[in-house]
């Protein structure tokens, strides 16, 4: 754990296992997708988060303080802790329900990692850490897009090996 403009942050370790690995690192990943970040204020309300997310067709936003990684706010929070709670995203404050310690991992970390850390801890949304500063955010729906082309790409040179034009 790392303390950061007063704020508590957990770099979270994969758990080992064997199964299917994927040893890109997590910038591979990022380079494809972009990195873009979308942030808020601990103190804004919880329909600003809402309504930001809803615009940029998102489903989480980094929380910063003081240009550090305080937390992060998801439709998933929203849902949990306002809708089923009574409560108005008027009157909350995104502070007051968003999920922290903050997980992440680090752009040198592998996408493998990335993805375990995601199925085990039940997390849909991983921050991605350089130094201090928020690179980019992971979402599983990246994991599978990533599963899924290095599937196909697999079956491609797979292809061209059997029709004898793999190079080689």
């Amino acid at each position: 754990m790392i303390q950061a403009g007063g704020h508590v942050m957990q770099s979270a370790p994969a758990p080992h296992e064997t199964a299917l690995r994927f040893d890109e690192p997590v910038r591979s990943l990022l380079r494809l997708k972009g990195r873009t970040v979308w942030s808020i204020a601990p103190d804004a309300t919880v329909f600003n988060a809402i309504q930001l997310m809803s615009e940029k067709q998102i489903g989480c936003l980094v929380v910063l303080s003081g240009g550090y990684l305080a937390g992060v706010i998801s439709e998933r929070d929203y849902a949990r802790k306002v809708i089923l709670k009574g409560r108005s995203s008027n009157e909350t404050r995104v502070r007051d329900i968003m999920s922290t310690p903050a997980l992440y991992v680090t752009p040198d970390q592998t996408i493998d990692e990335a993805m375990r850390v995601m199925t085990t801890r039940r997390i849909r949304h991983l921050p991605v850490l350089e130094g201090d500063t928020v690179i980019g955010v992971l979402s599983i729906g990246d994991l599978v897009n990533w599963i899924v082309t290095s599937q196909q790409q697999t079956i491609r040179h797979l292809h061209s090996y059997i029709a004898g034009q793999y190079p080689g």
